[in-house]
């Protein structure tokens, strides 16, 4: 397994493609330095050994130890591990952690080549272990490049007036293909070793050009990753954890990029485009069961500090929204435990969370974000948005009235109080906070992709059949009333 320092020393040799705010930055550039710190900690807390039954896992290719954000799940309890792993990381850093997305793309990816196999008789499957056997052996960071600009929502990729709307092959060689096109939303990918290409959506026979999915490394040529960074507020004196970490997102675009056919895993079997899809989805969904808890963890835990410090913890409203947040985390956390102990397993021997409790849970969690950081603020008051900077605490001219107003509760400190409400604001109004509430409501896909999912899998003539029973109505001799699926 890498270290962090090895983790960084390759980022600082990859080729320069990454554009942030009109110039060509490197990978080790400051706006970039929260991000990595946050992937820097799946290399560092993994090192350490009362973290290795949950970090780390063993290779089902080598049998050899590795990081559990490069393995295949091969069972229940992979699941359970990799939930509980995700949770733990997002506690420590304070939101998101960023490395699943590549887990969940190659897991996805371990599924839908052996299926296309067996359909086709391809050797995709045989081709994707040998890439992850090298992924693993090198504890290599993927971003997942899913979702496609798209153009016009209501026409197919073969549809659209310019056809790189949606990326697609444009040539095949012996060696290889060229694809065109541009992906969107692409957390991580500033900072990650590889990009993991999959589809976005269904596909028909007139798409197959569009139908592709392969994997190339972050810096290839022709690659361009034009990049936003949110980090919270810089701190000069008042040091803190969460102070470090941030995240970056690509506009990741492709313009003519070579990709040799050993890491291609998809190519114009458009049948299999909507399967890679969804079964990506599913896989980052069942990740956000235990990163979204995490987050809940962190404003809840935000909640009951301002409670505390305003002297109000006891009054009947705020137990009752601190019970509501509780719920919530459990729940979603809960409904993904659900979600791993019902997986399934896939002929490759890789196992699929449950469909229906991932896509429950993670629609509970996406429709709540907002009402979680309302009941923040309600606790918190007005501070955090109005707070003055952390200079004006510190100089001789206005220290001493913010130490004497400042205060709350007594019996806690002026500094204390300071940092925590500046804690607060960084959770409620900083730039990286808008960004968190947004993507909390939309990452893994939006609240409408999970009801389309929860509808399109659920066993509803199975609940119609049990009202029939119920009511005296004749139900067809085949089906069990009480049969769920």
């Amino acid at each position: 397994m890498r270290t962090a320092e090895e983790y960084l020393a390759k980022l600082k040799m990859m080729r320069r493609n990454v554009y942030m705010n009109g110039e060509l930055i490197e990978r080790d550039d400051p706006s970039l330095t929260p991000g990595t710190n946050v992937i820097a900690e799946t290399f560092n807390l993994a090192q350490i050994p009362e973290n290795e039954a949950l970090l780390t896992a063993q290779s089902h290719l080598t049998g050899q130890k590795i990081n559990r954000y490069t393995h295949i799940h091969h069972s229940t309890e992979d699941l359970l591990k990799k939930q509980e792993m995700t949770r733990f990381y997002s506690q420590y850093v304070g939101g998101c952690i960023q490395r699943c997305m590549g887990t969940d793309a190659l897991n996805a990816l371990s599924v839908v080549t052996k299926n296309i196999d067996m359909a086709k008789g391809t050797n995709y499957f045989e081709r994707f272990e040998t890439y992850l056997k090298n992924y693993q052996e090198q504890d290599l960071v993927g971003n997942c490049a899913q979702t496609d600009v798209k153009g016009d929502r209501m026409l197919r990729p073969h549809q659209q007036k310019d056809p790189d709307l949606y990326l697609r092959v444009v040539k095949k060689t012996e060696s290889g293909i060229i694809v065109r096109g541009a992906k969107a939303h692409n957390t991580i990918a500033p900072y990650a070793d590889e990009l993991v290409v999959v589809p976005t959506r269904m596909m028909t026979e007139k798409d197959a050009d569009w139908a592709v999915a392969f994997t190339i490394p972050a810096d290839a040529p022709g690659v361009t990753l034009i990049i936003r960074s949110t980090t919270l507020r810089p701190r000069e004196k008042l040091k803190a954890p969460l102070a470090n970490y941030g995240s970056a997102d690509s506009f990741t675009v492709f313009d003519d990029v070579f990709v040799p056919w050993e890491r291609v895993f998809m190519c114009g079997e458009w049948e299999f485009a909507g399967q890679l899809a969804s079964l990506f989805a599913t896989y980052h969904r069942h990740s956000y069961t235990g990163c979204k808890p995490a987050m809940t963890d962190v404003v809840m835990g935000a909640a009951a500090l301002a409670a505390d410090y305003n002297g109000i913890e006891k009054t009947p409203h705020v137990r009752d929204q601190m019970a509501e947040l509780i719920a919530l985390a459990e729940l979603v956390y809960g409904t993904g435990i659900a979600a791993s102990v019902k997986g399934t397993q896939a002929p490759s021997g890789t196992y699929i969370p449950d469909i229906v409790f991932t896509n429950v849970a993670r629609y509970h969690a996406g429709i709540n974000v907002y009402r979680e950081h309302e009941i923040l603020a309600e606790i918190t008051g007005g501070l955090p948005a109005t707070l003055p900077p952390e200079k004006d605490f510190y100089n001789p001219a206005t220290a001493k009235y913010l130490a004497k107003y400042m205060m709350r509760r007594e019996g806690v400190s002026n500094e204390d109080q300071h940092r925590a409400f500046r804690f607060f604001s960084d959770l409620l109004t900083s730039a990286h906070a808008g960004v968190s509430m947004v993507a909390g409501v939309h990452g893994g896909g939006s609240p409408i992709m999970e009801r389309i999912a929860i509808t399109g899998q659920y066993n509803l003539k199975a609940k119609k059949n049990l009202a029939k029973y119920l009511a005296g109505i004749q139900v067809e001799k085949s089906t069990s009333p009480r049969k769920e699926s």
